[in-house]
């Protein structure tokens, strides 16, 4: 049996078991610091192994707002017979020494973590902590800050979208573009329609088409010579938005819109959306962009 001052395993230190002698210090006088759920339990509770896990994700995910106490009233009866529990699993959170409201039964995680957020206000994992400092550190260039960020986010919530799209983001902007292309090969396909999976995507093929685009001098030069050179013109819109000049690049394939709308079956105006796709439904450049788009094809 694991010591009163013991963490079980797998958790991050907020959960542990106790027993009568110790649950004045493990409940009574820590709930001073922060609100302590009891789980009253038994090993042939049925119930029990289905909430005790439930309890064990969502302490963990608050990072120590509130801490997990577990009691096996077969070997410990006393306070359960105190405080008049009646049926297990049952859980009572305590706080300032006192106990502060609780709950019976074996509740889904959604209605668990209610029942402490009721107790501690709205949680924020460690996850979501480390993707506001990804989004922040990518506002700031910083991409190795913001790969680092959304890749440790990715570990803690491997099923969280928004950590494995910031992540293929931040390694596209680091040019670490077969990087990219795994951990976004390696979604299921249904991961397509997210939004944030999408424009990472679509940055990628983006980056993909400026490694083979061209020199922008000698684009400008084909031009001069031919303005209707219409692939010297899409080479050097996908030139100009990898060197972050996006109104221009945008400019450069309404100009071909504007000459042949349907040169190489639209390709330009396909073009165009994939910019707006990769970089994001509201940023400026995407309303400034469709702006111009609009003014061409609807004049």
């Amino acid at each position: 049996m694991l010591g009163q001052d013991a963490p079980l395993a797998g958790d991050k230190g907020y959960i542990k078991d106790t027993t009568t002698a110790a649950f004045r210090a493990d409940v009574i006088a820590e709930s001073a610091r922060q609100p302590v759920l009891v789980d009253f339990w038994a090993p042939w509770c049925g119930p029990c192994k289905q909430l005790t896990p439930v309890l064990e994700r969502v302490v963990n995910s608050a990072d120590g707002k509130v801490k997990l106490v577990k009691m096996n009233i077969d070997e410990h009866p006393q306070i359960a017979g105190q405080l008049g529990i009646q049926s297990i699993p049952a859980v009572v959170a305590f706080q300032n020494g006192q106990p502060a409201d609780g709950f019976a039964g074996a509740l889904p995680e959604s209605q668990v973590k209610a029942f402490i957020e009721r107790l501690v206000g709205a949680l924020r994992s460690e996850a979501d902590e480390l993707l506001e400092s990804a989004e922040e550190a990518m506002t700031a260039g910083q991409y190795d800050v913001a790969a680092a960020s959304f890749g440790r986010a990715a570990e803690l919530a491997p099923a969280n979208l928004k950590a494995i799209a910031g992540h293929a983001r931040a390694l596209i902007e680091l040019g670490e573009l077969d990087a990219a292309r795994e951990a976004l090969d390696a979604l299921p396909p249904e991961a397509a329609r997210d939004q944030g999976v999408a424009a990472a995507r679509a940055a990628l093929e983006i980056a993909v088409q400026a490694a083979d685009a061209g020199d922008v001098g000698e684009l400008n030069a084909r031009l001069a010579t031919d303005p209707n050179d219409h692939q010297a013109r899409l080479d050097l819109a996908i030139a100009l938005n990898a060197k972050g000049q996006r109104d221009a690049a945008s400019d450069a394939l309404v100009e071909i819109i504007k000459r042949n709308r349907t040169w190489n079956d639209e390709a330009a105006r396909k073009q165009l959306l994939q910019f707006f796709e990769g970089w994001g439904p509201m940023d400026p450049d995407t309303i400034a962009g469709r702006r111009k788009l609009s003014t061409v094809l609807f004049s």
